[in-house]
């Protein structure tokens, strides 16, 4: 008679271990901690995925791009700068910096009053060529840099016969902005300050 409790007793330890390890394989599933806010690693992951995106469409609308991005020292690539506002007017957004190798070297935020974002424009990608080591390097020991203060920024202008403008390609460092239409003109970058992501 004593047999009976034995067995359900069993039963239920069993149960409630498979349980236990469902539980604990759904939470190692998981992309997000108990706010909803996604980890570090999965938002880095996202951002890696949007630059290469970027780069592949930035070769696309500008002809002659792939060349400099090959010549440059360091590229840094906002895949989504997005119109922000707080009773006045702003931009924000999260990208990386890729070595002259391809290699991520860092992640970082924009801030801005506009970022060049047009009328009727809710985001843009913006990429930054830093073209000689000394722009990477002044760039990379900065704790906070801002285009048009601790560096000259020439947005590239593409001529009639769809090759850069010579004298905004032999910059330090050179920028393009890219919207769903293609590459943007006329846009205004000084302002925008770079910091370091935080973890």
């Amino acid at each position: 008679m004593q047999r009976e409790p034995t067995v359900f007793a069993s039963r239920r330890r069993v149960t409630l271990g498979l349980l236990v390890l469902a539980s604990g394989a759904l939470g190692a599933c998981t992309t997000t901690g108990p706010t909803g806010t996604p980890t570090a690693v999965a938002k880095r992951n996202e951002i890696d995925a949007a630059v290469n995106t970027t780069l592949t469409k930035l070769y696309e609308v500008a002809p002659g791009s792939r060349e400099l991005v090959q010549r440059a020292s360091g590229i840094l690539v906002f895949p989504s700068v997005i119109r922000v506002s707080f009773g006045i007017g702003g931009a924000h957004g999260d990208g990386a910096l890729l070595g002259k190798d391809g290699r991520t070297l860092g992640y970082y935020t924009v801030n801005a009053g506009s970022i060049g974002l047009q009328a009727g424009a809710q985001s843009q990608a913006v990429v930054y060529l830093f073209m000689t080591p000394d722009a990477l390097e002044h760039f990379r020991e900065s704790n906070g840099w801002t285009a048009g203060v601790d560096a000259t920024v020439a947005v590239a202008k593409v001529g009639a016969n769809g090759r850069f403008d010579t004298a905004s390609a032999q910059q330090p460092v050179i920028s393009f902005v890219i919207t769903n239409a293609g590459l943007a003109a006329g846009v205004a970058l000084e302002g925008a300050k770079v910091t370091p992501m935080s973890a």
